[in-house]
Formats: C-alpha cells, structure tokens, sequence
C-alpha cells in the first residue's frame, strides 16, 4: 500500500489537470454540464483563478484576482505549461446560484456562497430551513462529484491523449 504522502504527492497532478480541463469546458464545451443536472444555465470563472507551473525549479505561481478580470494573462501562463491550481466558479442552475473555490491539490470546496433563502419567521420554520440548506450544499456536492467522475474516466480513456489533450492545446493556442 502506498504511504499517504507518496500518493499525494504522485496524483496531485490529477485536480490540476481536472480544472484545467473544468476552465476548457468553461470556455468551449457547457452543454456538457447538461448531463450532470437538467436546470442547468451556466458555469462561469468566479472572481479568482490560480496557477502553478512546478516544471520550472522555481515553482512559478500566478494569481488572477478580481471580477471580469481578464483571462488573457492566464491563457498565457497555460502556454508556459502551467496547470489551474485553484478556481473560484460560479454555477447556476435554474433561478440559484452557487458561488466556491476548488483546490486542485486536494479537491477542496471552500468560500461558499449557497443561494439565498428567505429566513425563518418562526421557530417551526428552522427545521425548514436548515434542511433547504442541506440540500443546497448536496445538490452541487454530488453535481461536482459526477463531474469529477466523468473526468477521471475521461482521463483515463484512450480519448484523453487522441482527442481531449489536442482540442485543449488549440483552445489554449488561438487564445
């Protein structure tokens, strides 16, 4: 069995690429988010986006900070061989909005934002509430994770070098 410190550090490639490939889908392929939740309306960069590019000794890492910040910078750290390392997304379904970073280093959910609910007028009215706000969080938690799943089965189908790998190195080179 593999010491939990040798597989983190073997397959921590793995959420980088997934993001990387999640800011791809982004851009060019939405429709494919369809599969994973029928009121889907959309998927959108949030208000910060990391990269890390450890091919070079220094560890070159970059932060794209701000609303409607300009991606182009980003695009260009691509190009460098760098991978997203943490994305801030913004995921809307039906008339709600989730707002939440991903770590690509460990998949962490983190600055949640869930869609606003009224609040309770009484006390028989918590229980209500708290369980809209359960369901809340599962409902993107289980839309992540069937995204995340159909990525590694992506990942580690002969489609992932022959097609997935070329249509996101042209995204990146006609940015």
């Amino acid at each position: 069995m593999l010491d939990v410190a040798v597989a983190y550090s073997r397959y921590q490639f793995l959420g980088e690429e997934f993001l990387t490939w999640l800011w791809y889908v982004i851009e060019k392929d939405q429709n494919l988010i369809k599969n994973f939740d029928k009121d889907f309306v959309a998927l959108e960069i949030g208000n910060r986006i990391v990269f890390e590019n450890r091919r070079r000794e220094s560890g070159e890492r970059i932060t794209i900070k701000g609303d409607g910040a300009s991606l182009e910078e980003g695009i260009l750290t691509l190009k460098k061989g760098a991978l997203v390392s943490e994305l801030n997304v913004v995921f809307k379904s039906a008339e709600l909005t989730w707002q939440f970073s991903l770590k690509g280093e460990s998949l962490n959910v983190s600055s949640f934002n869930l869609p606003s609910t009224g609040t309770p007028e009484s006390d028989e009215d918590i229980e209500g509430f708290v369980l809209e706000k359960i369901f809340l969080y599962d409902k993107i938690l289980k839309i992540l994770e069937n995204i995340f799943t159909y990525f590694v089965k992506l990942r580690l189908s002969n489609r992932w070098q022959d097609k997935t790998v070329p249509k996101i190195k042209s995204w990146i080179q006609s940015a």
